[in-house]
This record gives structure tokens, sequence and C-alpha cells, in this order.
């Protein structure tokens, strides 16, 4: 099993259309089976995201990792896999994006939860017309 221990970016790069995180050693590491490997750069050294879409562009490249003699290699596709390296990406990347992505998406949110709160209410009309009383006292928790 893979996790990422650690991933903090040398430094970042911004330019009008990508967010270059570039990674150095002791800066970058993962757990496989429960050893810690260090990143080398001997192949890829950076993760290109796209500042519009906030997507990763460059997912054909491959990371060295080291402990000891032992090298491990692992392919952006594999990295993306995994929900604590996208945490962590994203929240390097987050103050680099552009301003209405961000607002889009609260947005969205914002209407994403009153859809939720319509549908809610006409559960609880449901329950009220079908006289279920154990689902209509949980459903008004949730309000």
């Amino acid at each position: 099993m893979v996790t990422v221990k650690m991933l903090k970016p040398y430094y970042i790069k911004a330019d009008n259309d990508f967010i270059r995180v570039i990674l150095a050693y002791q800066y970058f590491s993962v757990l496989i089976d429960e050893q810690v490997y260090q990143f080398v750069p001997t192949e890829a050294k950076e993760i290109r995201i796209n500042r519009r879409t906030q997507k990763v562009e460059n997912m054909g490249v491959r990371f060295a990792f080291q402990k000891g003699k032992d090298i491990a290699y692992l392919t952006m596709s594999e990295l993306i896999s995994l929900p604590d390296f996208l945490l962590q990406l994203d929240t390097i990347a987050q103050p680099y994006y552009f301003q209405e992505k961000t607002n889009q998406k609260n947005e969205t949110a914002i209407i994403i939860r009153e859809l939720e709160q319509l549908n809610l209410r006409r559960l609880i009309d449901k329950s009220l017309d079908e006289r279920d009383a154990d689902t209509f006292h949980s459903l008004t928790k949730m309000l």
C-alpha cells in the first residue's frame, strides 16, 4: 500500500496557464509497505497544474523514490489515485488558481445545498403523506 508521508514544494512557479510545483530531495516522501521512500529527482521533477481547470497536466511522468539502494517508481496516475496526495496538492496549489473558478465552485456549492434542502422538504412531505413517523422525525433532524 502506498501513502504520501510528506509533500512540500521546493518552490512554486506560476504563469498565465500553469502552476508548476517543483520538487526536490527531502520535500516529498511516500510510505510503500510501511517503508519510507524519499523522492529523488532522476526523472520527473515537477507537477504541472492547469490554472483554469485545476487538473494535473503532466499525467505521463513518473517519479523516483529511493530507500537505500532500492528505487521505486510511481507514475502521476498512481499518485493521483491517492486521496492524501490530491488533498495536499490542492492545498499547495489553491492560492494560485484563478479566482473566477473558486467563485464558480462556491456558487455551485450553494445551489447544491439549496437543492438538497428542497429535496429534504419533499421527503418530509412524503413521510407525512404516508404517515411514517420514524422517517419524519429522522428527516426533520437533518434540517
